[in-house]
């Protein structure tokens, strides 16, 4: 693993991180209902849902599930699914009776919608396919394949950790918290748009 060759991965990996999309929505949705605490763990599940991913594409094991349609379409239908069930979620959200919060969601649900909104994307398989399919070669070293994942594993944990800490400051997350059931449908009829771009870039393939 040479420097400028790291230094790649680095560049493109930040690029990659932070492109809006379904992470980043799901991630300011768990910030915003349940604080810092489940924005972290969202955040690290995330990055190490990305960092799994990495792994299996340096070591080749993505490369089988992209190679097959089934499996890859199978992955693209669960994570469309997924994404406009969390939206439904979003939408009908209403405050609890005790609260003008919604029901504020567990650090076990943050877990869990971290790792599966990467997990259920194997599109994330075929970017690192692309980007490692440049870089790794015959001659790379176990030990320098571990050291990029690693590095796409700690990049966007440390994104996402970053988005969590802004959002969850608490000079202003009680105010946005004092909106969060117009955050959480905001959110869902965002993640419901992008399971439904999906959906239709599937049908179109």
């Amino acid at each position: 693993m040479t420097l400028a060759t790291w230094l790649t991965v680095v560049s493109i990996c930040i690029l990659g991180a932070m492109s809006p999309g379904p992470s980043l929505a799901v991630v300011l949705k768990q910030t915003l209902g349940g604080g810092r605490r489940n924005g972290v763990v969202v955040a690290l599940t995330h990055g190490l849902g990305v960092g799994l991913y990495a792994l299996l594409s340096i070591i080749g094991l993505a490369a089988v599930i992209t190679a097959s349609p089934l499996a890859f379409s199978i992955l693209q239908w669960g994570g469309a699914l997924y994404l406009a069930w969390l939206g439904v979620k979003g939408l009908t959200a209403k405050r609890s009776d005790d609260s003008d919060l919604p029901e504020v969601p567990t650090t076990t649900s943050a877990a869990r919608d971290g790792f599966l909104v990467v997990f259920l994307n194997p599109k994330i398989a075929v970017f690192f396919i692309a980007l490692f399919s440049q870089v790794v070669g015959v001659d790379t070293s176990f030990i320098a394949k571990l050291g990029y994942a690693a590095t796409a594993m700690i990049i966007d944990g440390g994104w996402y950790l970053i988005v969590a800490w802004l959002f969850s400051n608490p000079r202003w997350l009680h105010r946005l918290q004092q909106h969060s059931v117009w955050f959480e449908r905001i959110f869902g009829t965002i993640l419901i748009a992008l399971a439904g771009r999906l959906v239709v870039g599937m049908l179109k393939a």
